[in-house]
């Protein structure tokens, strides 16, 4: 076996960093290229990506580098090679067994009648993962070599790689029991099978010239899954005693990311496995190591999740403390995979060079990693100027003009602030917006077409004069507004052509943000964002949305939306700044998005939605940690709405957010009206809601917006006669899972159609005539 490497990343972005990956997948899905040409593309990609990391320091033959592409997702890539897809889609398998690429796609993305696998957030980050479909009839067996083949292909170019899948026991923790489960079924109970396949993998990658496997088992962190810490810990010694044991096999590094491993960790110490990745920046240092049998310990030093240069001088000493603890070798690593990071913060010639020079991407945390490394091998003095340079730039950083705004210190808060009227009482104001039983509306954008991407393209680069371009946006809100009128919608939005993003187009209007030119970092499949920089106190200029909405509002004698992006999403959306509390920061968020509110009202619009479909996201995996982040996150929702009119309806969005999970601190918002995720999962949701006893406005969402799927009237009506099965009928809106700007408008109107017509057929029935 040979030795772990000194220093490497857990997963690199695998976009492409000009989402060359995204484009060609896209135009795959369209027909404008084979399948040949997709995977050409892909090969490019990962091509690229080896050099470069090779360039940054990491070694070409030692498996630093990690074999960690997905063309869509890295918990379907491990189902699809076991075999575990729903028996919808079994018909899609080759006659040898296999799933190929286009049934990949399929399962992701639905087809016909037939619904894709369910999507949500994974663990505490902004990445979508596809929860699989597993029950006593799944047939586990090798079905994809994808991975094997990545790894021959690198080593035809000259590098020993170490491949990366979604370890057994987080695939089955993470998946739902099949359709075709009995009630009460639990997906962990096939571990025993599964762990057939994966050694059979196992025994493959070896094969093709892997001398080292890493297993990602992120499960064994968190305490917000449905199996117990204990349960994870005994199917974690259970599968490693497997395959640990197995006698073709490359060296097993489990992976273990996102927070501290806590009581987990003796069992991966006694485990016949090679090395154990702990995360040292979610988590801190073992207070004992226990008997590692020769282990290597992975330090996950280097911060993941976030885009700050961080204290190399500290990440330094972490990693000293572990090998001082009796650790017989310690490497050097990013405490996640740097798929939440863009890829390199020196391609960015807009942003301000001071803020650059206190930033590290994606290629700059790799050179932090070789940094260490040689760190770690050779003693302080031989990387004493990176340490240098990087504390240097923290104290910059932490005197720099604008980091610390007093007069935005200075606004003083009282509890009132953090309240409304009751909720009884804002109901009975809000009988006078008069709307009809099964309000019909949409959760805000419209698609965001080529015309709209090229006019705000072109503004940009300032080949478009400034009224040229309002007037554009103004013919796109009279489309958009007209529209809806024409489909019988009850509440109109009106559709949100001016924003880019819903994080980024506000952070373009507060101080304390800076946006990038080409940050982007997967959220899902083909789905890129740029988060936003939040780098110093926020404040609000100026109105930001307050003349877009008035100007939909002069359109209609129809109630429009305004719409905002609420204070937990913004921060949860951009990379916030680490040197103060989540919850200050949020709380000027919410000050900045209060003074919006009072100028909405005052503009004459009277429902006004505040996005939080982020509020689960960033609930801590640890229970012990979630009810002081419950706390603030919801304060900080109540502090922007706080100042609402009793007559104004405020809204609010939730989207992939597990609805039963955070029951109590969605109660707690005191939002008139929650939109919810619901059409992947066929109205689960519902039965969360009525057991709760939940008694505001509630839209469970009946259109999934995340795939190109046309859902049919009589889908439609039968989630909505579920949902009125469940809730009182006064309680229910009728709204789309999620925004449309990332659908066309041939499906959107489509599915909008078929919405309102399931809706008058309900109504038909439920509603009681005047």
């Amino acid at each position: 076996m040979t030795a772990f490497p000194a220093g490497t990343i857990l997963g690199y972005p695998r976009i492409g960093r000009r989402r060359e990956l995204k484009k060609a997948v896209e135009a795959f899905w369209a027909g404008r290229i084979d399948e040949q040409s997709l995977r050409a593309t892909a090969a490019e990609l990962r091509a690229a990506n080896r050099e470069r990391l090779a360039e940054l320091g990491l070694g070409r033959e030692d498996s630093a580098i990690p074999e960690s592409f997905s063309y869509y997702d890295q918990v379907l890539d491990a189902a699809v090679t076991v075999g575990a897809i729903p028996t919808r889609f079994e018909h899609l398998r080759e006659q040898d067994g296999t799933i190929g690429l286009p049934a990949y796609f399929t399962v992701a993305r639905g087809e016909g009648d037939r619904a894709p696998l369910e999507m949500t957030k994974w663990f505490d980050s902004n990445y979508h993962y596809l929860v699989p479909e597993i029950g006593p009839e799944t047939a586990f067996s090798l079905s994809s070599d994808r991975l094997v083949r990545e790894v021959a292909e690198a080593a035809d170019a000259g590098f020993r790689t170490r491949p990366v899948i979604v370890g057994p026991v987080t695939l089955l923790a993470l998946a739902k029991a099949s359709d075709d489960a009995p009630e009460g079924f639990d997906p962990l109970s096939r571990l025993d099978d599964v762990l057939a396949v994966y050694a059979e993998l196992l025994a493959k990658l070896k094969a093709a010239g892997a001398e080292w496997v890493q297993l990602d088992e992120p499960a064994l962190v968190s305490e917000s899954l449905p199996a117990s810490t204990a349960q994870l810990a005994d199917a974690a010694q259970r599968a490693l005693a497997v395959l640990g044991g197995a006698v073709q096999r490359p060296a097993i590094f489990v992976a273990a990311p996102y927070a501290e491993l806590g009581d987990v960790l003796p069992v991966l110490a006694a485990a016949p496995i090679e090395a154990i990745g702990i995360d040292l920046v979610r988590g801190g240092i073992p207070a004992s190591l226990p008997e590692l049998n020769g282990k290597t310990v992975v330090g996950g030093v280097i911060d993941g999740h976030n885009i700050w240069r961080g204290d190399l001088d500290g990440a330094l000493g972490k990693l000293e403390a572990l090998r001082a603890l009796g650790a017989e070798s310690v490497s050097a690593s990013t405490s996640t995979s740097l798929l939440h990071v863009p890829h390199d913060v020196q391609e960015e010639t807009k942003l301000d060079r001071r803020l650059v020079s206190w930033l590290a991407f994606a290629d700059q945390k790799v050179g932090q990693i070789v940094t260490l490394a040689q760190g770690l091998a050779e003693g302080r003095q031989a990387v004493a100027a990176e340490l240098d340079a990087a504390s240097a730039a923290l104290a910059d950083r932490h005197d720099a003009p604008g980091v610390l705004d007093g007069s935005v210190r200075a606004r003083a808060l009282a509890e009132g602030d953090f309240s409304r009227v009751s909720y009884e009482e804002r109901k009975s104001a809000q009988e006078a917006l008069n709307l009809p039983a099964l309000p019909l509306t949409t959760i805000g954008s419209f698609p965001q077409t080529a015309d709209i991407r090229r006019a705000r393209a072109q503004f940009g680069r300032g080949e478009v004069p400034q009224d040229d371009y309002e007037a554009f946006l103004r013919s796109e809100i009279d489309r958009v507004v007209a529209l809806q009128e024409e489909l019988g919608l009850d509440v109109l939005v009106h559709g949100e052509a001016e924003r880019n993003d819903m994080v980024q187009y506000f952070a373009e209007h507060l101080d304390g943000f800076a946006v990038t030119e080409h940050g982007w970092v997967q959220s899902y499949g083909s789905r890129a964002t740029r988060p936003s920089i939040l780098w110093g106190d926020v404040s609000r200029p100026a109105p930001i949305t307050v003349s877009w909405a008035a100007y939909a509002q002069s359109l209609s004698a129809k109630h429009v939306k305004g719409m905002l992006t609420g204070p937990v999403t913004i921060l949860a959306w951009s990379f916030v700044r680490d040197d103060q509390p989540l919850a200050e920061t949020a709380n000027q968020v919410a000050l900045a998005l209060r003074d919006e509110i009072a100028d909405l009202e005052q503009a004459g619009i009277e429902i006004i939605q505040v996005d939080e479909p982020a509020l689960r996201e960033l609930l801590p995996l640890k229970k012990a940690d979630q009810a002081a982040y419950l706390d603030w996150s919801v304060r900080s929702f109540r502090l922007a709405t706080g100042g609402a009119a009793a007559g104004t309806q405020v809204h609010t969005h939730l989207c992939y957010s597990e609805f039963g999970v955070v029951i109590d601190a969605i109660r707690a918002l005191d939002a008139d009206v929650t939109s919810i995720e619901a059409a992947r999962s066929r109205m689960e949701v519902v039965a969360d809601v009525a057991r709760s006893g939940f008694d505001h406005g509630v839209g469970p969402g009946v259109y999934d917006i995340h795939s190109p799927r046309v859902p049919s009237v009589d889908e439609i009506e039968q989630l909505l006669r579920r949902a009125v099965d469940e809730l009182p009928l006064q309680q229910l809106w009728v709204n789309p899972d999620c925004g449309l700007k990332t659908r066309g408008y041939d499906e959107t109107v489509a599915s909008l159609h078929n919405i309102v017509e399931a809706t008058h057929r309900v109504r038909e029935d439920v509603v009681v005539p005047a």
